[in-house]
């Protein structure tokens, strides 16, 4: 405030002690916050990065009792991971109850699950290329892209039981299957992808469509050939194993005659 008349001291100090301070305290510590905006098209994990080797020095000079904590959206970020965690037993549970409901197998349920991971060799792969953090948001998409390849694996493996118990051999229901059940699955996955696209470019759910279609059409690819194959080798199939055997039927309906191989089914 500016006047012509210059101030007396005592008035300087009048107004000085008439301000009261304001101590901002957290979980009962006193606290100094220092916030800053980003510019556009840059995620604040990135600076905050960037930022914390610089403070290192900071730190380490800091007296007994003071300290240097990072908050805003790499705090968010842990908090939301800490309550993904908290539901993660609940979430496992309910999801391998439904797939035992499906597949009635414990060999077939152990089969599924372990292909889940596919999707990480996509996933880590897309994040790097397009220079994106792997938050919170990524890990959501990491688990949802986890169910899509349980999805898949469920369809394909629920195929081949089908053939198998329509009297195929098990080689040749496996290879059939995967080759009738191939366009379903990779159309599937591709409409997923596509609707991730106007999301890549968004700030905030960026990660999570970056890492749902590089996981994805990866995993896709794998589920095709890497499912048929590890079925195979579960189930110790071998390639010129031939149909299980059926029993001839007479004329009054009932089954008669010893039991022989049949040849391989659809050859």
């Amino acid at each position: 405030m500016w006047s012509p008349a210059p101030l007396r001291p005592s008035v300087l100090i009048s107004i000085a002690c008439r301000e009261e301070p304001i101590l901002w305290r957290r979980n009962r510590d006193t606290v100094l916050t220092v916030r800053g905006d980003i510019i556009d098209n840059v995620q604040a994990p990135d600076v905050t990065n960037e930022v914390l080797p610089k403070l290192k020095p900071i730190k380490d000079a800091l007296p007994y009792g003071y300290r240097i904590e990072t908050g805003g959206s790499i705090e968010e970020s842990v908090k939301g991971n800490s309550s993904l965690v908290a539901v993660f037993p609940v979430m496992a549970i309910v999801t391998l109850s439904l797939l035992m409901i499906q597949l009635q197998s414990f060999s077939r349920l152990a089969l599924v699950f372990a292909t889940a991971p596919l999707g990480l060799i996509g996933a880590t792969g897309a994040l790097l290329i397009s220079n994106r953090p792997f938050g919170f948001v990524a890990l959501l998409g990491l688990i949802a892209l986890a169910g899509m390849i349980m999805r898949n694996t469920v369809i394909l493996v629920d195929q081949i039981e089908r053939d198998i118990a329509a009297g195929h051999g098990r080689y040749r229901a496996i290879v059939d299957a995967t080759v009738r059940r191939a366009r379903p699955v990779a159309l599937t996955a591709l409409a997923a992808i596509l609707g991730m696209i106007p999301l890549a470019t968004n700030i905030f759910w960026g990660p999570m469509a970056i890492t749902i279609m590089g996981g994805l059409f990866v995993a896709t690819v794998l589920t095709l050939l890497v499912v048929p194959a590890l079925y195979a080798l579960w189930f110790r199939v071998r390639e010129h194993e031939g149909a299980p055997a059926i029993p001839a039927a007479g004329e009054s309906g009932e089954f008669h005659g010893r039991l022989e191989p049949l040849g391989v089914a659809a050859e």
